[in-house]
């Protein structure tokens, strides 16, 4: 574990000491991207083991109360954007001014401390799916973060033909972090040589926009329903024979999709049950 650095202080300016951050890794890298939404890395326990895909519980310590004085963590469930083999940890948010914990955590600068809570779970795993021969992933906003750690993952082009990625956000800017990543694999030498060249060639790209005008406007739910998105792919319709899905995103958009698929023949799965296709729970956009 980790401890804080000490802050110099005149004499007159002694402040209480604060708690020893527990579980504490310290930040490696932040990139903001939007006014909304910002990466950032950290230092990854070496003893830390996860699957691509899963999430943990990060944060920052909160104020003191103001009748007690005590401290406590502010804790919230982070999808791991990073694949399991990298030596850091990605993750991906969103900024919200009041919100207790991002509120924070968007100020954070390289060298600060971070509370890790190294147990990672999640369903949006290889694990929960059975074989197929083609996998969606589906996300809006910050619900790409675990499918940025899938796209890296070696197994997801050792078990599937086709990735088709979708990524619906309001603005064209809060595609970019996506867009970039999914870009930057046709050039990423490890990746390359250890799943074998052109293994991005597999990956459909589909962003979307709902409110700012950009090359593709509409819900990915809408165009789906169309046909529109089947048809710009070049791809079948969902079918429970040949595809197997991950969604990530808001609540509506979840539901929505789930009977999307359900209507189409698949059935969800999870850790203890594979089947044809999984939802993350936790991920609040």
């Amino acid at each position: 574990m980790n401890e804080i650095a000490p802050v110099t202080q005149s004499d007159s300016d002694a402040a209480p000491k604060m708690p020893t951050l527990p579980d504490a890794q310290t930040v490696t890298e932040v990139k903001h991207w939007t006014d909304r939404l910002f990466s950032f890395r950290m230092t990854r326990p070496t003893t830390m083991r996860f699957r691509s895909g899963e999430f943990v519980m990060i944060g920052l310590m909160g104020d003191p109360d103001p009748k007690t004085g005590k401290v406590k963590p502010l804790l919230r469930a982070y999808s791991i954007a990073s694949p399991s083999w990298d030596e850091e940890l990605e993750f991906y948010s969103i900024k919200v001014p009041d919100g207790p914990l991002t509120s924070k955590l968007q100020h954070i600068k390289v060298g600060d401390e971070i509370i890790l809570r190294p147990k990672p779970v999640g369903t949006l795993v290889h694990d929960a799916l059975i074989p197929g021969k083609r996998i969606w992933f589906f996300a809006t906003g910050t619900g790409f973060a675990p499918f940025a750690s899938l796209l890296r993952e070696p197994q997801t082009y050792e078990d599937y033909d086709e990735v088709i990625i979708t990524h619906t956000c309001r603005t064209a800017g809060e595609l970019t972090y996506g867009r970039e990543l999914i870009e930057a694999l046709e050039h990423d030498e490890l990746l390359n040589e250890v799943i074998g060249d052109g293994f991005w060639k597999k990956i459909k790209y589909y962003p979307t926009t709902t409110r700012e005008q950009s090359a593709k406007m509409g819900r990915i739910t809408d165009l789906i329903n169309s046909g529109e998105a089947y048809k710009e792919l070049g791809v079948e319709p969902l079918c429970p024979q040949n595809d197997r899905a991950m969604i990530c995103g808001n609540l509506a958009f979840n539901l929505e999709l789930k009977a999307m698929l359900e209507a189409a023949g698949l059935e969800e799965g999870a850790n203890s049950k594979p089947a044809q296709y999984v939802v993350e729970k936790a991920f609040l956009d």
